[in-house]
């Protein structure tokens, strides 16, 4: 997939900004707080519906405006193109597919950007929801049916929680149905989950042989929420007195996690922050390699701030790795990285929220 053009209004500092980016390497650079990652964060709210920078998607809004919007043009592999669109005005959001309103998740299927950036590291020292995002994004893409079990999940989750935060004697004849629902639902997606790490860890350990050879080999494990000894009905069911004290369910899918491991650094605690990110792009960069797979064609590949992010050798193997693919890579820095300076790149300057191409 390919962004053919791109506009944004409203976005934090940027607006009536209007860019056509290669198809190969476009860098866009500026001063620090010039809007550039900004421009990162449009094509990655079309793909995930949220920005990768913390804090709700309320507070991208540019002081004083009072709508927001991205737009953009792509075009897939099979050279089909479609028109995307993500606005917010007056306290809603939509979204939309060629003119017409869909779903924010209708929405995210249609466009695909994985993004390198200085919080990428979460994925790997963070919270569990992180690591469900990530999977959950990957299978949103390649799955259609998970789309589907996944909304009957949540909408079961939603119903037996709201039974629990009752704080009312539990009710059988209420609970078994969402229950029901709840397992059957539940562990669909937690094999869709299963499935999917299976095929993507040989793609991370293609590139985390590279990025951290020092650290042996690597090994993914999946967890998926609840003690599988025990199926998730039964486990549901048991639960029961238990969930009703705290007010929400406490095992599912929803509580799923994945961990990592190396054979000369067994706990992440092992790891250092520079590791950390390491890992976290050999996982990115695993993602998008197991997409084309399955899909024929690249995700869009946001590195944001590159050379603040990576040392130099490890700069120029991400620009190796992604050199002679057809692959569109919009990449942001105070200058042009040294990885990149003797390679064909389109330059933009973004200064003061505006954004110029640079012959």
């Amino acid at each position: 997939m390919k962004f053919e053009s791109l506009r944004i209004a409203g976005l934090r500092c940027l607006d009536g900004v209007a860019i056509t980016p290669a198809p190969g390497i476009s860098v866009f650079v500026g001063a620090n707080g010039a809007g550039k990652t900004s421009v990162l964060e449009a094509a990655y709210l079309l793909s995930h519906g949220r920005s990768f920078r913390a804090g709700s998607r309320d507070v991208l809004l540019k002081r004083g405006a009072t709508s927001l919007s991205v737009f953009a043009e792509v075009r897939a592999g099979d050279d089909r193109a479609r028109r995307l669109g993500l606005g917010r005005e007056s306290g809603r959001w939509q979204a939309r597919v060629d003119g017409d309103a869909v779903s924010l998740g209708s929405l995210v299927q249609e466009c695909a950007v994985v993004c390198f950036e200085p919080g990428s590291h979460d994925l790997i020292a963070g919270a569990s929801d992180e690591r469900r995002r990530f999977l959950d994004w990957g299978l949103f893409h390649v799955e259609h049916g998970f789309v589907n079990q996944w909304r009957r999940y949540q909408r079961a989750l939603k119903q037996r929680n709201a039974l629990l935060r009752t704080g009312a004697p539990l009710d059988g004849g209420l609970m078994d149905p969402w229950e029901s629902e709840l397992a059957l639902s539940g562990e669909a997606l937690s094999g869709y989950r299963k499935s999917y790490l299976d095929r993507l860890v040989p793609h991370i350990q293609g590139f985390m042989g590279n990025v951290l050879p020092e650290l042996g080999a690597f090994s993914l494990r999946y967890k998926a929420g609840w003690d599988e000894a025990m199926d998730l009905a039964a486990t549901l069911h048991e639960r029961r007195g238990r969930d009703l004290g705290r007010g929400h369910t406490t095992a599912g899918p929803h509580r799923a996690d994945f961990s990592i491991a190396f054979e000369h650094a067994p706990l992440r605690e092992h790891l250092s922050r520079g590791q950390e990110k390491l890992c976290a792009l050999a996982c990115l960069l695993g993602q998008a390699s197991l997409h084309a797979a399955l899909r024929g064609e690249w995700p869009v590949v946001c590195l944001d701030d590159l050379a603040s992010e990576l040392d130099r050798t490890h700069q120029e193997w991400v620009v190796a790795q992604l050199l002679g693919r057809d692959v569109q890579v919009l990449v942001t820095g105070t200058e042009v990285p040294h990885a990149l300076t003797d390679q064909p790149v389109t330059v933009f300057h973004v200064e003061q929220g505006g954004v110029t191409a640079l012959l």
